[in-house]
């Protein structure tokens, strides 16, 4: 599979895990049980679903789309307070990174990613690996999501990639290239 193609893959799968997450299992949590402290490194659910919007909106999609490395971002901020709209955010910055890596070429996948940290650093790593580490970012934090959600004795979806490989098989997804 050409790199390119990977990403397109990553970037729907991020899309459909975190709708999948969010919409069925996560909406339906007492507001005790989604604020709760779970022992996860940014302490709730709604800690955590906070912490993807900081690093995946504020932080790492400014960083790519628009080159610009904001200052003075906190990874635990409470950016959104109201849940609902946590949940919509996250969709809306999910959904926005599959045509951000449509528009890319095979040389800049290939090529330098330069920016600067949180902490005022400038930052040069490989475009493709720091790319690829967004996407792994918020499968680190879906699942700790998911082992709150069992720990509380709650129901979890399937999101595994291949869950979602299998049903586009049995309903392909357009390609827009």
């Amino acid at each position: 599979m050409p790199l390119h193609d990977h990403f397109r893959t990553l970037a729907r799968y991020h899309a459909w895990a975190t709708r999948r997450l969010l919409d069925a299992h996560v909406a339906a949590l007492p507001e005790a049980d989604y604020r709760r402290d779970c022992g996860l490194f940014f302490r709730s659910i709604h800690g955590t679903l906070n912490h993807l919007l900081v690093a995946e909106g504020a932080l790492w999609f400014s960083r790519f789309a628009r080159g610009v490395s904001p200052a003075g971002v906190a990874l635990d901020a409470e950016i959104e307070p109201d849940r609902a709209r946590v949940a919509a955010r996250l969709v809306d910055a999910a959904s926005a990174w599959g045509p951000f890596v449509d528009g890319l070429d095979d040389d800049r996948l290939g090529g330098a990613f330069h920016y600067t940290t949180s902490k005022g650093v400038p930052t040069t790593l490989p475009f493709a690996a720091t790319l690829a580490h967004v996407f792994n970012h918020a499968t680190h934090h879906r699942g700790q999501i998911t082992a709150a959600l069992t720990a509380m004795g709650r129901p979890c979806p399937e999101l595994d990639l291949v869950y979602m490989l299998q049903a586009e098989s049995r309903n392909p997804p357009e390609v827009s290239r």
